[in-house]
């Protein structure tokens, strides 16, 4: 591991990196402390710049190159957060640039890098695959190429994030860093020892794409056969092997969570936050689970908040889903006038909502003697939903649960 990550270095990213950046401060979470028992604080980079902490990385990157190299045009591969970061960057140095997305890429993330006045190339269904193309432009047409995570200068400039937590918060135990092809983790992992030796830094994993995990158990840097996960910003096969040393030396702990958890994690900080952030920023919160946080302060750096609506509504609907928010029962019922209307009598009483009714008569030979009814349930959770399918037991019905096929 060679010293590019000194101090002087990243006070100098500090230096730069402020002049375009918002100010991200902390934000205490009540609900998330009360059920881990520490003191959980959210990092809001989601309320970034361009709606990601990437700008932090391209823009300090762009700053240390020569003109001669701005004037080739600048490159790179993005699942989109980067793409906006160097996009924006580029327009704030007068550089063109050509950005390489996966075609898996939210429209959100394609849009807004267009706007930032940089030409989009959708290639690949992985970051790795549009990384190889991107490579190849940039042989071909002698693009200057910014690394979205394997480049320390790019690692620099999102260590900064470090700085501003423990400045906000210099007894700051534990911090939580989601983690892709690892640039972030990368700076804020070695900055944060920097600055405070004892300060525990863990980076955060999809189940579906733990490169890093794989590499650290291995002692180098290994490519995954494929990747799956709804975390898009952190579906990398491969971590960067010029900041893997940095990672090896400054990470406490790497741990994954799966995909469900991210789902229920996106509920928790709509509803007790108001904030969207994308599945890969709530890596962070779905991992405060699987850690000891209780006495601990304890810093979850939400990295973006670029999330599409269809995403959003997908994610909302399993999320209610999976909370017993929003369930589906079948019930038997005879074929007459009122039993429907009984029903939802027995429903009205446990203050069930009614979202769907499904009336299939053709269930049975004998309709006279049942038909069967769908009711789509909302209620208050796991609680109330066994209250409401036991109402309906105590009535006489037989209510089987079976699963929620839309809304």
């Amino acid at each position: 591991m060679d010293n590019a990550l000194t101090l002087k270095k990243f006070e100098e990213a500090c230096e730069v990196v402020g002049r375009v950046t918002l100010d991200t401060e902390l934000i205490y979470s009540d609900y998330l402390s009360e059920i881990t028992g520490g003191k959980i604080y959210l990092k809001p980079e989601n309320m970034q710049r361009t709606g990601a902490y990437k700008v932090r990385g391209a823009y300090y990157k762009i700053s240390t190159l020569s003109p001669e190299e701005r004037e080739r045009g600048l490159i790179t591969a993005s699942a989109g957060n980067h793409a906006q970061g160097v996009a924006y960057a580029a327009r704030e140095f007068g550089a063109s640039a050509t950005i390489v997305m996966p075609t898996t890429t939210p429209l959100i993330k394609v849009n807004r890098t267009k706007a930032l006045g940089a030409d989009v190339v959708l290639y690949g269904d992985v970051y790795d695959e549009s990384s190889e193309h991107a490579h190849a432009l940039a042989e071909e047409y002698g693009y200057t190429f910014i690394h979205p995570f394997d480049d320390p200068d790019v690692a620099a400039g999102q260590g900064t994030i470090a700085m501003e937590i423990i400045k906000d918060l210099p007894l700051t135990d534990i911090i939580l860093v989601p983690v892709g092809g690892g640039g972030l983790a990368t700076g804020v992992s070695t900055l944060a020892k920097l600055l405070k030796p004892n300060i525990k830094v863990i980076g955060v994993e999809p189940q579906g794409a733990a490169c890093l995990q794989a590499s650290l158990r291995e002692g180098h840097v290994v490519t995954l056969p494929s990747v799956n996960t709804i975390a898009d910003g952190t579906a990398v096969k491969t971590p960067g092997s010029h900041v893997f040393p940095y990672l090896q030396q400054n990470l406490d702990e790497v741990i994954t969570v799966p995909d469900e958890d991210l789902v229920v994690s996106f509920l928790d900080v709509v509803e007790n936050h108001k904030m969207v952030v994308e599945n890969s920023g709530l890596l962070t919160v779905a991992a405060l689970k699987y850690i000891d946080c209780r006495d601990k302060k304890v810093v979850a750096v939400l990295s973006g908040g670029n999330m599409d609506v269809i995403t959003m509504s997908s994610v909302v609907q399993q999320g209610l889903i999976m909370r017993d928010r929003i369930f589906t029962v079948s019930v038997l019922l005879p074929d007459k006038p009122g039993e429907l209307c009984r029903v939802s009598g027995i429903i009205a009483e446990a203050n069930g909502n009614v979202i769907k009714l499904e009336h299939n008569q053709f269930v049975s030979i004998n309709r006279s003697a049942a038909v069967e009814l769908r009711i789509t349930l909302e209620a208050f959770g796991t609680e109330h939903k066994n209250a409401i399918i036991a109402s309906l037991e105590e009535n006489g019905y037989r209510p089987r649960q079976v699963s929620v096929t839309s809304i």
